[in-house]
């Protein structure tokens, strides 16, 4: 097997499948000559010089407004978990969290009269992300109406979401209640918590928000990372152009 051969490989598996699929076919490829190479049943490895395709970034899933509020009116409100739900769904949304932020989030985290929430993201970094005053309020039915009547474990005495025995809430559980929720909707999507984030940042940069502020509120290192938003669908391009450019 030489290198013109595995050129003609590579061109034919192209035709039969996508850029990912190539890719972990050529770099297992890869791997296995090294093998024989270091076991001395070849000298060469004729996928040396061969490159692997460049995968695109996959652009995140998206709710609409309406497909969030379908599985909003999903949730059993007349249970004291239902409270708590919608409370931890508005945030999500709301604020663009990471499941993990969600979770760590404290009571004293709060602050509701300035408009705010102190998020602690990766690496321990916090940051102040704006909460509408719809989120405020079903977070203040949650909190005064079901959270300070659970008996709570010491060390979650601040925790604001927490589950019935008094404790800090898992990823687990987060991914449970969406997923549920989610099937009850009917919504086909494969939907996780970090939907919501997505879906916060896309719906604020459809509707005019400025970049860099989208990456502040989501705490993102780099403006590259908060550029997979800028994925604004066609149709909303094209209303845009015929909205605002004077050449319309």
């Amino acid at each position: 097997i030489d290198n013109e051969t595995v050129q003609d490989f590579v061109y034919a598996i192209a035709k039969e499948v996508n850029a990912r699929s190539q890719s972990r076919i050529i770099s297992g490829l890869r791997s296995f000559f090294d093998y024989l190479n270091f076991e001395d049943y070849r000298k060469t490895n004729p996928l040396e010089l061969i490159e692997s395709p460049k995968i695109g970034r996959k652009l995140p899933d998206t709710l609409s407004t309406e497909e969030i509020d379908l599985l909003i009116s999903e949730i059993d409100l007349s249970s004291p978990q239902g409270e708590r739900n919608r409370a931890i769904i508005e945030t999500l949304y709301s604020c663009g969290l990471r499941v993990s932020e969600l979770i760590n989030l404290k009571i004293s985290d709060l602050f509701f009269e300035e408009g705010f929430i102190k998020v602690t993201g990766k690496g321990d970094k916090q940051r102040f992300v704006p909460i509408g005053k719809q989120t405020q309020k079903y977070i203040s039915i949650y909190k005064n109406e079901i959270r300070n009547h659970i008996p709570t474990v010491n060390e979650y005495r601040d925790t604001l979401f927490l589950n019935r025995r008094g404790k800090q809430l898992t990823r687990v559980m987060i991914f449970t209640i969406v997923k549920q929720l989610a099937v009850k909707a009917g919504i086909k999507k494969n939907i996780s918590p970090h939907t919501f984030r997505h879906s916060f940042a896309t719906h604020l940069l459809e509707n005019g928000a400025d970049l860099r502020a989208i990456q502040l509120m989501l705490g993102h290192e780099s403006i590259t990372t908060t550029e997979i938003y800028m994925h604004v669908d066609k149709s909303h391009l094209r209303d845009v152009i015929e909205t605002f450019h004077p050449r319309k």
